[in-house]
């Protein structure tokens, strides 16, 4: 099992930033790739963002390229979510996700940290 633990969600206007952590700790060997993913009040989960535990390789949503950056501490064992120009509809549950190596969906998820931007 992976246990991931997220923090720094909050309440920020528009056009300000936040940034997310996760950490892991567990059988931190069977991360392949970590994530962030959002779900906002009535709609489905979404992909936001994720990033390989070795060698980087990020990638994200249409939705937020330019603005968020995902990056990870390989010491820490924790990935980050620097959100930049935050916009209302970006208000949301933001939850932290990882994948195993050659599994498609994900396997583990963190409890969910929430972001609020105000207009």
């Amino acid at each position: 099992q992976v246990q991931l633990v997220e923090s720094g969600g909050g309440l920020v206007q528009a056009g300000g930033s936040l940034r997310l952590s996760c950490a892991a700790s567990g059988r931190t060997n069977d991360i392949y790739r970590l994530g962030w993913f959002r779900q906002a009040p009535g709609k489905g989960r979404e992909f936001v963002a994720s990033i390989s535990w070795i060698g980087s390789a990020p990638a994200y949503a249409d939705s937020v390229k330019g603005r968020f950056t995902i990056s990870r501490d390989a010491a820490k064992i924790t990935v980050y979510l620097q959100m930049n120009s935050l916009k209302s509809e970006d208000t949301a549950v933001y939850y932290c996700a990882v994948w195993r190596p050659g599994v498609n969906d994900v396997d583990y998820w963190g409890q969910g940290t929430q972001v609020t931007v105000s207009s």
